[in-house]
């Protein structure tokens, strides 16, 4: 799986706290062109929110995010999806070709 993510430390600094306020907890993968190598500067974020059990993200805490991320200084479409909607094929290709931009809770480092 490829460890790189085509995305700005500018950009990252302003999605993850935004991230973290909005959907707490919540583990977060990107997926699509930017991790595959096949963006540019205006591609779309492509993003899948995790609950720790994988259940359903309450529709507000999403449309939080989608507000915030709409009014943010990022220059291109976030698109975030919730893991719970999605198809079983659609999670066996994300599973396949993603980066962790926040990881679970569970998934603590060492020191």
């Amino acid at each position: 799986m490829p460890k790189e993510l085509h995305l700005s430390e500018k950009h990252r600094n302003i999605l993850e706290p935004m991230l973290r306020f909005y959907v707490p907890g919540v583990e977060v993968w990107a997926y699509g062109s930017r991790v595959n190598g096949r963006s540019h500067d205006g591609s779309d974020l492509d993003l899948v929110l995790r609950a720790p059990d994988l259940s359903e993200i309450p529709f507000m805490q999403m449309a939080g995010l989608r507000n915030a991320l709409r009014e943010s200084w990022i220059p291109f479409f976030v698109e975030v999806r919730d893991w719970s909607k999605l198809p079983e094929r659609f999670h066996k290709e994300i599973e396949t070709r993603h980066v962790v931009l926040i990881p679970s809770l569970t998934d603590k480092q060492g020191p």
